[in-house]
């Protein structure tokens, strides 16, 4: 086996595990940056939004410049500008100051996760694909972990300085991985597309945008990923703290819960993606009934959920962030190799766009019931969370418009499924007869 491949991807996958550290590290500190700022949830939720707002308005930018530059020097660039926006927010004690830093480290996040993405099909036969893909994503996770369990240790030890300052020193490190590791494609460490124009910048965005793939791709991205992500980045804590009674630390073990089930789920769903592929939304909607599903029970459970009913709750939200890899498969399968990165961008668009709409809206509703103030009820995050609902309605309706284009434009006819499964089972009786005989 050549190890080589293999050395690139885990190059890009630590600067991956990194980026979702920072990514996800306001979250963790959210309790601690209301008292730090003096501000109430609405204001708390700006710096998520501001920091999503600034990764999805860039993703199609940074899509169009991977396609021209290539992974190595976004990977690193954004490794750097993220450990400049940590940097920064150890230090601040203003408001400004703190969104600044989120803009930094969303910037520098918008850079990461679909340069990594790109060197897959560069460096692995296509069979690999969807099951690395799924890795990539649910393994760069871990990040999460990081924030939730060490980088939380130290807020509450040794303070805000010192954690946001070690989180700047892992992305460093990281940096230095990447400038030694990566290389673009087997035959050049550093490969450029061909020269950008306004009118081949224009041509790609359009063209990958027309396709209803694409689309599709982005409305699964949209529907699966945003709940855990809303989850995890900004709203998880605070409902498992302030409104569900738990303590930080039974808190933190469900976020790393909510992140070893997804690393669980990934491969499966990567295989079932490989060998079913005319059934991809349908594992996407599968995905989506799950997480509403676990949110309408803790929702409509008198009080306080018990923790078994919590557990529920994060292991549905954990099949999320592998079911939105499957937005990424559509985009693969629909677009040519020479586009694959503006593709990407987009659908990559589509999660943190409702990511972000939900998180704010959480954050209005909840200063809206408490009038700006932290003295939080459970019945004011029942509220505030069932937004969600609606968020996911949208999302189901672009899904169902955008397959059956797809599928138009492409000839696609998928047979129904109960038709399949008898064809198999009358194809295994036939084996069997001719066994015997």
């Amino acid at each position: 086996m050549h190890l080589r491949p293999w050395a690139v991807w885990a190059a890009g996958l630590a600067a991956y595990i990194v980026a979702v550290l920072h990514r996800s590290s306001i979250g963790v500190a959210g309790l601690d940056a209301q008292e730090r700022f003096g501000v109430g949830a609405g204001a708390l939720a700006v710096f998520a939004v501001v920091q999503l707002l600034v990764y999805a308005g860039l993703q199609i930018p940074v899509g169009l410049l991977l396609d021209r530059f290539g992974s190595l020097r976004l990977v690193l660039s954004g490794a750097l500008v993220m450990a400049a926006g940590q940097t920064l927010m150890a230090f601040t004690d203003g408001l400004s100051g703190a969104i600044t830093a989120r803009v930094l480290v969303g910037a520098g996040d918008a850079m990461t996760f679909i340069s990594v993405l790109r060197l897959v099909p560069a460096w692995f036969p296509a069979r690999r694909v969807p099951v690395l893909t799924q890795l990539t994503g649910i393994m760069g996770q871990i990040g999460q972990v990081l924030s939730a369990v060490p980088l939380a240790a130290v807020l509450a030890g040794a303070g805000w300085a010192t954690g946001f300052l070690g989180a700047a020193g892992t992305g460093l490190f990281v940096a230095v991985a990447v400038l030694i590791a990566l290389r673009d494609t087997p035959e050049r460490r550093v490969n450029s597309g061909g020269a950008m124009s306004w009118q081949r910048l224009g041509t790609d965005l359009g063209s990958s945008w027309r396709h209803p793939g694409t689309r599709l791709g982005l409305w699964a991205h949209f529907t699966t990923q945003f709940t855990g992500t809303v989850f995890a980045l900004m709203w998880g804590v605070p409902f498992l703290v302030a409104g569900e009674g738990l303590s930080r630390a039974t808190a933190g073990v469900l976020l790393t819960v909510f992140v070893v089930t997804g690393m669980a789920a990934g491969p499966v769903l990567g295989l079932l993606t490989q060998r079913h592929p005319l059934r991809r939304s349908q594992l996407v909607l599968g995905i989506v009934a799950a997480n509403m599903g676990a949110w309408a029970l803790v929702i409509a459970w008198p009080g306080r959920a018990p923790l078994p009913v919590l557990v529920l709750l994060v292991v549905a939200l954990g099949l999320g962030g592998p079911g939105s890899m499957i937005g990424f498969d559509f985009a693969r399968s629909f677009n040519p190799p020479s586009r694959l990165g503006t593709a990407t961008g987009v659908v990559n668009v589509g999660g943190f766009v409702a990511s972000l709409i939900t998180i704010q809206l959480i954050g209005l509703i909840l200063d809206a019931r408490t009038g700006g103030g932290n003295d939080y009820h459970i019945d004011d995050f029942k509220v505030a969370m069932s937004v969600q609902f609606l968020v996911a309605a949208v999302g189901v309706a672009g899904i169902l418009r955008t397959r059956r284009l797809a599928r138009r434009r492409e000839g696609i006819v998928v047979p129904p499924l109960w038709t399949v499964l008898a064809e198999r089972r009358g194809l295994a009786a036939d084996r069997g007869v001719k066994a015997k005989s």
